[in-house]
């Protein structure tokens, strides 16, 4: 059913008083219409299908009354009361921290399980109890192996990109977990399109759904601009840098994570502020790339569709692709990336010539009409439809991170065991020293008189005062002029009797190597 009545307001959707304020303290009263179409039902415990397309709200959609019933449930340890399942780590980040402002007003916790992160502190948090769990299906089922965690409390499960899930080819393994939860709870599920295996999810876990279809995919046309601009193949990487350097950030999509970080480097060594993003890299850099380019730092962002998936960076007005996705579908994810909740955007397609007529196709299917071009390095109609200009040309040099964010092994350091000065220094400072050794008469070192820094023993040879206190036996004798021998042999301090300086090994005087 389509909802084209008027939107309430979130007092009138029957939410917790708390989140009510905390929504108002944000500056947030009146709900997106996906908002106020689903919240009613989930609140009522009813399962909840809705289609809407990225960018529409369904975040709070499905996040407020799962707060709200975990607020009513708290979870045990090692078994959540509530399941949120994405497709990517970078989706289950942004639908976790969406969540935890308004969780913490309730006094419930949400906690993330995905792949690229620590076990040990996934496993933790489980232990301690999780009441919302956001997660991927590959790490879930992983912990849930290994006893970490178990879903037979769970109450309300929701499913996310439910159709990016299924592309993906995660529909195994989500239904082998929607198996585990408790028989008859709560299903939400949340898609663009509601064809093929998302059909057959819906069928299979959902008991007499309340369908509600706000804002499809196909009806961000009317929000954004569609642009497919003809370059020839020896103008690409020129009008792909002019494009870059543009003011404002851009999203330029590609199909392999080898072409994300050959364009990201060529685009640096022109003076573009640049970064790639695909799923070779490591969690924690993925984490600080979308951190940069969301504050700024860094303006042009080259990804994979895959590792883009779920990204939520507001002010993103031009998405470019580089590269043609293989579907319709992949297009109207990459397009989501801007002209978010009712905002304006602009996608721009780069095609050879023989790619035109497969352009037009994958456009005709995404039900898209896109304005065609001819365009050349250094054309204003370039510069007019996309904001094209000349990089400075020289090499960009990231800048340091701010001195407050940065936790390198450089800086200073607080006091270690009671004492400062450099790490590894932990023998007593120097006041400390006068009179008697204190770790052992044994190791050398006389009475001190004024606490200045000597060696407290002689390089393991004898102390600086008398004889030898270890043992006469061992070579050394009596040291007048404090030189670095091991033994009475002059020059061999190596070979002869008493502790080596280099090695610490005890050796007989009486037999000398040959």
């Amino acid at each position: 059913m389509t909802e084209n009545e008027a939107c309430p307001l979130f007092a009138d959707l029957g939410l917790p008083e708390g989140i009510i304020e905390k929504l108002a303290q944000n500056g947030v009263t009146k709900p997106f219409p996906i908002q106020a179409a689903t919240i009613p039902d989930a609140l009522a415990g009813r399962d909840v299908l809705g289609c809407g397309r990225t960018g529409s709200g369904k975040t709070l959609a499905f996040g407020l009354p799962l707060l709200a019933h975990a607020a009513e449930n708290r979870a045990a340890s090692r078994r959540p009361c509530g399941l949120v399942l994405v497709p990517t780590r970078e989706l289950a980040h942004q639908v976790r921290d969406a969540l935890r402002p308004y969780a913490q007003v309730l006094g419930a916790r949400v906690g993330d399980v995905v792949g690229g992160s620590s076990y040990t502190r996934q496993i933790n948090e489980l232990r301690r109890g999780v009441d919302i769990l956001v997660a991927t299906p590959g790490r879930l089922t992983d912990l849930i192996d290994q006893g970490a965690v178990e879903l037979d409390a769970v109450r309300m499960s929701v499913l996310d990109e439910a159709d990016q899930m299924c592309d993906m080819g995660f529909m195994p393994q989500v239904s082998q977990l929607l198996d585990q939860v408790q028989s008859g709870s709560q299903t939400l599920l949340f898609s663009a399109t509601l064809d093929g295996d998302v059909d057959k999810l819906v069928r299979r876990y959902m008991n007499e759904p309340r369908t509600h279809s706000v804002d499809p995919p196909v009806s961000q046309v009317t929000t954004m601009e569609h642009h497919l601009l003809k370059v020839l193949p020896r103008d690409k990487n020129k009008v792909i840098t002019l494009i870059a350097a543009r003011e404002g950030r851009t999203i330029l999509f590609v199909r392999s994570k080898h072409r994300a970080d050959s364009i990201s480097e060529q685009l640096v060594n022109a003076g573009v502020p640049a970064a790639s993003l695909h799923g070779g890299k490591t969690q924690s850099v993925r984490t600080k790339t979308l951190a940069k380019f969301r504050e700024g730092r860094v303006q042009a962002l080259v990804a994979t569709d895959v590792a883009a998936r779920g990204i939520h960076v507001d002010g993103i007005d031009m998405v470019v692709n580089v590269d043609l996705p293989t579907g319709h579908k992949d297009y109207l994810h990459r397009g989501g990336r801007t002209a978010r909740a009712g905002e304006s955007g602009l996608v721009v397609s780069l095609v050879a010539p023989n790619q035109r007529r497969m352009a037009r196709r994958l456009l005709g299917d995404a039900g898209v009409e896109a304005q065609q071009h001819m365009v050349n390095p250094g054309d204003e109609l370039l510069s007019e439809i996309t904001g094209a200009r000349e990089p400075s040309w020289e090499p960009w040099i990231e800048p340091p991170e701010p001195e407050r964010q940065r936790r390198g092994r450089g800086g200073p350091r607080g006091r270690r065991n009671g004492f400062s000065g450099p790490r590894g220094d932990r023998r007593r400072p120097a006041g400390d020293r006068g009179g008697r050794d204190q770790r052992g008469d044994n190791r050398g070192g006389g009475r001190g008189f004024d606490g200045e820094r000597r060696p407290f023993r002689d390089d393991r040879g004898g102390g600086d005062f008398g004889r030898d206190r270890r043992d006469d036996n061992r070579g050394g004798g009596r040291r007048f002029d404090g030189d670095r021998r091991g033994s009475g042999r002059p020059g061999d301090d190596r070979r002869g009797g008493g502790r080596s300086s280099h090695r610490g090994d005890r050796r007989d005087v009486s037999a000398p190597r040959g």
